[in-house]
């Protein structure tokens, strides 16, 4: 009967270690038994090498003896079958809570907030350590600490840090952020892990491949978050880089070296998916309240501002050879001087925001102002938003805010020498900017520009309203003199 030289012996001792076997006396007897059927395959006249592969297909790959390790450790150690059962409950149901309170929040249903709540503390606090100590107890790996930990991190990190974004609690960016660097963290520890295996030379390209379009994903999925300029390009880079590089490379040296589909490229596809479909419906999501929420409500916006501002200077014209005209054109004079201000900001958020240059001049008529607006808000239909600038203008404590308060102030002041006291709060109310941009700065520090855009064309139809009601005032007072 043909004898294993100390080489054959070391060689499966090797391969039996690389598989983390470190249970008791686990693996001696692994090796002990696989030494036996090689030499039962090499007495049948096989060379070693080919005994060996038999022996490992029969086996289902070396993959199997993890399988045993973990078999016998359920068996006979309490602790780890603890760990394991929780890691399983505690997997499902907060899997099963975080759906539940997808589609009440989708349904706008009640109860959805504290479904999301329950769900992510279930996977943040009790799924991830037990998942960590399971992983821990099966391999004893220190090597390989760094790994686990910085998975655990990340996924932590990200369950809660979605957990606040969504429930508008503050320290959610700050939670984002750490996900974010521990993520990139362990992507890089798990490159090095996998490039130290003794797998084939070829797949080692397309794991590095692989781990650059996951750096450029997430950081693009952080950007996105956070309202960072280039959160596009690095999500588009990204997902081309795994989806069109990375993933058909892994595909080609897979079905060479396979030959049957193996379970990682299933997972391997479901990923996949998982990166490319919540990018394209984040996407779709933006793009449709662009086309069916923004636009529309921008255009009736306008259209009532056109109405306010032709229906005033109408009822201007009816007045224009009577005593109360030169107030009322005083009225006017100082309406779009707060009118001009306001599409000037709008005309720098928008040029700053796309990089196109302003068509909208100094000065203190606003139909010249609009005349460059409607080109701007045209083009922005068409372009690319480059920067979040909106939050620089409109924010409290900003110059431009501050500006424009200001203005409102001179304006309300104006207002109290033609209302009494009594009248002048109801009125004022159209012309304070508080009332119609952010009162304090949000927790993100942002704003984007079509909430921006919206706002200060509300506030104009305001300025407009409250115009309206003070022409008519005028005129009616200098009627009452008149008739006195």
């Amino acid at each position: 009967m043909p004898d294993l030289t100390i080489e054959n012996i070391e060689r499966i001792a090797n391969d039996v270690r690389s598989q983390e076997i470190i249970f008791s006396r686990l693996p001696d007897e692994l090796i002990d038994h696989i030494c036996c059927d090689v030499e039962y395959e090499m007495n049948n006249g096989l060379d070693f090498f080919e005994a060996y592969r038999v022996v490992k297909q029969k086996m289902g790959s070396l993959k199997r003896l993890k399988e045993i390790q973990e078999e016998t450790l359920y068996a006979v150690d309490t602790k780890y079958r603890y760990m394991k059962n929780t890691m399983k409950i505690s997997g499902i149901a907060g899997t099963v809570l975080l759906g539940i309170a997808a589609l009440l929040k989708m349904q706008h249903w009640a109860f959805a907030g504290v479904m999301l709540t329950l769900g992510a503390l279930t996977l943040a606090f009790i799924f991830l350590p037990s998942s960590l100590g399971v992983l821990w107890k099966e391999t004893h790996n220190s090597r390989r600490l760094f790994l686990f930990v910085s998975a655990f991190t990340a996924g932590f990190c990200y369950i809660l840090g979605t957990l606040f974004k969504v429930q508008h609690w503050p320290g959610a960016g700050l939670i984002i952020l750490i996900a974010a660097i521990t993520g990139l963290l362990f992507i890089i520890a798990l490159l090095v892990s996998k490039l130290q295996e003794p797998e084939s030379a070829s797949k080692k390209p397309v794991y590095i491949i692989g781990a650059l379009g996951a750096v450029l994903y997430i950081t693009g999925m952080f950007f996105k978050i956070m309202h960072w300029p280039l959160s596009g390009n690095f999500l588009i880079s990204g997902m081309i880089t795994i989806s069109v590089i990375a993933f058909p490379l892994y595909t080609l040296t897979t079905w060479k070296e396979e030959s049957h589909v193996d379970a990682r490229f299933i997972f391997m596809v479901t990923a996949i998916l998982m990166i490319i479909l919540p990018s394209t419906l984040i996407t779709l999501n933006l793009q449709q309240s662009y086309v069916n929420g923004y636009f529309p409500h921008l255009e009736q916006q306008r259209a009532l501002y056109t109405y306010l501002n032709t229906n005033n200077d109408a009822f201007m014209a009816r007045y224009k050879d009577l005593p109360a005209y030169p107030e009322m054109a005083n009225l006017k004079a100082r309406t779009d001087e707060l009118l001009g201000l306001i599409s000037k900001i709008e005309s720098d958020m928008i040029s700053e925001a796309d990089e196109i240059s302003s068509p909208v001049t100094e000065s203190a008529n606003p139909a010249r102002y609009e005349a460059g607006l409607e080109e701007m808000y045209g083009e922005i239909q068409g372009t690319k938003i480059t920067k979040p600038v909106a939050a620089e203008y409109l924010l409290p404590g900003r110059e431009t805010r501050n500006l424009l308060e200001r203005y409102a102030g001179e304006h309300i002041k104006y207002f109290a020498t033609l209302v009494p006291e009594e009248a002048l709060q109801k009125y004022s109310r159209l012309v304070d900017p508080a009332n119609y941009l952010p009162g304090q700065i949000p927790d993100d520090n942002y704003i984007s520009l079509a909430a921006g855009l919206h706002s200060l064309l509300l506030y104009k139809n305001g300025i407009l309203s409250a115009e309206t009601v003070m022409l008519k005032l005028i005129a009616g007072s200098k009627e009452t003199d008149k008739s006195k």
